[in-house]
């Protein structure tokens, strides 16, 4: 029964913590100061379809692995698992029911497609939101969220793959190249379909079978061609609207100096893009932060960190994206590890962190 799910002391005094590290995380956190990171508070979902006269509002997910999702649901006995978050610490109730059964939405939908680079598309999930599968991704606390707060029919889209960096994979079109210095000599980076990643200057480059913005192109055009065929990924919808993207990335561009030095750049082009892309010049965009950096950080990830808190709308750096881009402070979410381990595929990670982005996008739809 539900009673058997309350919060064990243990897993209370540990998000009474979270809590307590997020309120103490400066302008980053204060972004989000509203997380409900206990998510007990969230309801059951009630079973009931949205309403079907309207269009269904499209979410767009993109980013790489971490966003394709790697959190372990089983075994019930395993700490970092999904299950033994919801059977022993008595975290996210609303994901199942008084049977002990996963909960099903009927009211958002979540289509996974992917593909490398420009090649075919594989559809890997089309189905009403639930736990299925070994492993989730941030779509579940996403999905759980828009769910609550819009009437419309809800529809998740995730068109990712792993190990793609937005300075050469993503990279968005109309981004230019430039020249950066690493050990002493100087190279040319690659703008948008040029190739090879780059090239030191004054020698000429030699393609390979891959360009700048190759995989930005195949997840951009994949999603387009669930959205052309929506009845088969949301039947019954009525047309649809882009109404925002979510995006969690920046791995792969931490080893890349070129590419965490123009992060910033590479990230205020690739919004402007993506809406021009989807004609959806209203739509409302959240990042989220690599977990394991924290504020304060030097180096590559310093960079790629103080990039994705500096498009946040609030800071004022950019104001065209007042009130339309939030930034998620992941570090206080993040239950060990780091980007490139997954977070040891602990769930809390990405049921944490996919809560907050939701949260955080409803805070963006509530603006006029």
């Amino acid at each position: 029964m539900k009673a058997s799910l309350a919060p064990k002391t243990e897993g209370a005094k540990k998000l009474r913590k979270i809590r307590a590290i997020t309120a103490l995380a400066a302008f980053a956190v204060a972004v989000s100061a509203n997380l409900r990171l206990n998510a007990a508070e969230l309801p059951d979902p009630d079973g009931k379809p949205a309403d079907m006269s309207k269009p269904a509002k499209v979410f767009v997910l993109l980013g790489q692995s971490n966003m394709l999702g790697f959190g372990k649901v089983g075994g019930a006995d395993k700490p970092g698992t999904l299950e033994y978050a919801v059977k022993h610490e008595g975290l996210y109730p609303f994901l199942v029911d008084q049977q002990g059964n996963w909960t099903v939405r009927r009211d958002v939908r979540y289509v996974r497609v992917m593909g490398s680079g420009a090649g075919p598309m594989r559809v890997f999930y089309n189905d009403w939101l639930t736990i299925k599968g070994r492993h989730i991704g941030p779509e579940i606390g996403i999905g759980h969220h828009l769910g609550n707060f819009l009437s419309e029919p809800v529809l998740l889209l995730k068109s990712c793959i792993g190990n793609r960096s937005l300075g050469w994979d993503l990279l968005p079109p109309g981004s230019p190249p430039f020249e950066f210095e690493d050990k002493g000599k100087v190279w040319h980076y690659a703008g948008y379909k040029e190739s090879p990643s780059r090239w030191e200057k004054g020698t000429e480059p030699k393609p390979i079978g891959w360009y700048a913005g190759m995989q930005y192109d195949g997840d951009v055009a994949r999603a387009k061609k669930v959205l052309a065929e929506l009845e088969k990924y949301y039947p019954g919808a009525k047309g649809y609207q882009i109404a925002g993207f979510f995006f969690w990335q920046g791995d792969k561009d931490r080893y890349d100096a070129g590419h965490a030095s123009h992060y910033e750049q590479n990230l205020v082009r690739f919004i402007k893009q993506l809406r021009k892309d989807f004609n959806a010049p209203n739509a409302k965009f959240v990042c989220a932060t690599l977990g394991q950096t924290k504020k304060g950080a030097t180096g590559n990830e310093g960079l790629i960190l103080n990039a994705q808190l500096a498009v946040d709308g609030r800071t004022g750096k950019y104001p065209e994206f007042k009130g339309n881009v939030a930034t998620v402070y992941s570090y206080p979410l993040c239950h060990g590890g780091a980007s490139n381990s997954h977070y040891g595929g602990n769930a809390k990670t990405f049921m944490d962190v996919g809560l907050a982005m939701g949260e955080a996008m409803v805070e963006l739809l509530k603006e006029k």
